[in-house]
């Protein structure tokens, strides 16, 4: 009964979140009301809000799904030996931070609108950021000691404007009209970078 009851609870629970993706990608997060993410999920009032008790965090539930994968991009394995290498390994996941970005653009272009109206999506992006910021702070941390980036570069404020650099580009990407070119992006913004802090 207890194993038929969890089953249970984690059907509800993914039929409730189908449906709060549904409607948010249809409708965009101000004119999603939790009651329509229920009525198309199917269930009760009171067995949904068991597992959220609001719009904010159903989405947040998506957002932290999607990020997983980000986060196994940025906390890929960062040990270059020369400048070279570096560039290589910062194209590479950058290409693939950005391209993240672009394959989820409808989510993501709901996540910027609930960011401007939610103060439970903002904290969580802000904690996603620092996430991202850590482990940018940690790579160049790295660089210093195998001696490609010099001692007197601060790592955090480094990559705080290593991170910010692609956020501006990726919500750019993912809401703007206009159609850069990726490529171009990506090798600029990278040699930019890479001739800004390696040695």
């Amino acid at each position: 009964m207890a194993s038929s009851r969890k089953q249970k609870a984690i059907e509800t629970r993914e039929r409730l979140v189908k449906a709060g993706e549904a409607i948010f990608l249809e409708q965009g997060f101000q004119k999603t009301t939790i009651a329509q993410i229920i009525k198309k999920a199917e269930t009760g009032y009171g067995t949904a809000y068991v597992y959220f008790k609001n719009k904010d965090e159903l989405l947040i539930e998506l957002m932290q799904t999607m990020m997983n994968f980000f986060y196994q991009v940025s906390e890929l394995s960062f040990e270059p030996s020369t400048k070279e290498e570096a560039k290589e390994l910062i194209v590479y996941q950058t290409k693939e931070f950005l391209s993240l970005a672009i394959s989820y653009k409808s989510l993501m272009q709901v996540i910027k609108e609930a960011i401007g109206y939610s103060n439970a999506v903002e904290d969580q992006w802000t904690s996603i950021r620092l996430r991202f910021i850590e482990g940018i702070t940690n790579d160049i941390t790295y660089a210093q000691t195998q001696g490609l980036v010099a001692k007197d570069i601060n790592p955090h404020y480094a990559a705080k404007s290593w991170f910010y650099t692609n956020e501006m580009f990726m919500w750019e990407f993912v809401c703007s009209k206009e159609k850069d070119d990726l490529d171009v992006v990506i090798n600029t913004i990278t040699d930019m970078y890479i001739n800004g802090l390696y040695e």
